[in-house]
C-alpha cells in the first residue's frame, strides 16, 4: 500500500484523486430510496472516473479501480489503484465496519484519523482529516438501479476549500 508521505501540498492532493468527486447533477440529490450499503455497494469491483480540481492547478482526470472483501456482516476492505493524469498510481486500503444503523467508522491508509461515515437514504458521507492540516468530506448519492454512486469529495484547509473530485463509480459484476 502506498502511503502518502511528505509530500508538497500539490502532490498529497493529487494523491487523493479516488477518494473525492463532486457533481451538481440533479442526480446526486439526496433522496429516501435506494438506501446507500457501503459495504454492499463496495463488495467486488468498481470502477471510478472523474476530475480532480486543484486550486492554482489544472484540472486532471481519476481512474479508480477497488476491489471490496466483506469481513465478516458488518465491515468491508477496500483496496484501491488509483491513477490520476500525470502521476504514477498509488494503491490505498478503506477499512469500514457498521457501528449503528446508519453509522461506520473505519480507517484509510491516506487518513492521519479515524474515518467517519454515515448513511441518510441514498446518501453516504465520509469525512476524515489527512496530513497538512487537510480535512476531507465526500458525498456518495447512490442511484437507482443500485450500480452507481456519484461522489462529490471536497478538501478544505484551514476551512477554505483547495480541492475538489467529481466522480462517478460504477459496480462491475
Amino acid at each position: 500500500m502506498h502511503v502518502a508521505r511528505s509530500l508538497p501540498l500539490p502532490a498529497l492532493l493529487a494523491t487523493l484523486g479516488g477518494c473525492v468527486a463532486a457533481s451538481t447533477a440533479p442526480s446526486s440529490i439526496a433522496a429516501p430510496a435506494p438506501v446507500f450499503d457501503p459495504i454492499a455497494f463496495f463488495a467486488g469491483t468498481t470502477h471510478g472516473t472523474g476530475r480532480l480540481h486543484v486550486i492554482l492547478h489544472r484540472t486532471r482526470s481519476t481512474d479508480v479501480v477497488g476491489i471490496g472483501t466483506v469481513a465478516g456482516q458488518d465491515a468491508i476492505v477496500l483496496r484501491q489503484r488509483v491513477s490520476i493524469d500525470g502521476e504514477k498510481p498509488t494503491d490505498r486500503a478503506w477499512r469500514l465496519r457498521r457501528t449503528g444503523p446508519e453509522a461506520y467508522t473505519g480507517t484509510l491508509t491516506d487518513a492521519t484519523g479515524p474515518v467517519a461515515a454515515t448513511v441518510e437514504g441514498n446518501a453516504l458521507t465520509i469525512r476524515f482529516p489527512m496530513k497538512h492540516g487537510l480535512a476531507i468530506t465526500q458525498h456518495l448519492y447512490l442511484q437507482p438501479g443500485g450500480a452507481v454512486a456519484l461522489n462529490t469529495m471536497v478538501v478544505r484547509k484551514w476551512g477554505v476549500v483547495v480541492a475538489r473530485l467529481d466522480e462517478r463509480i460504477e459496480k462491475r459484476q
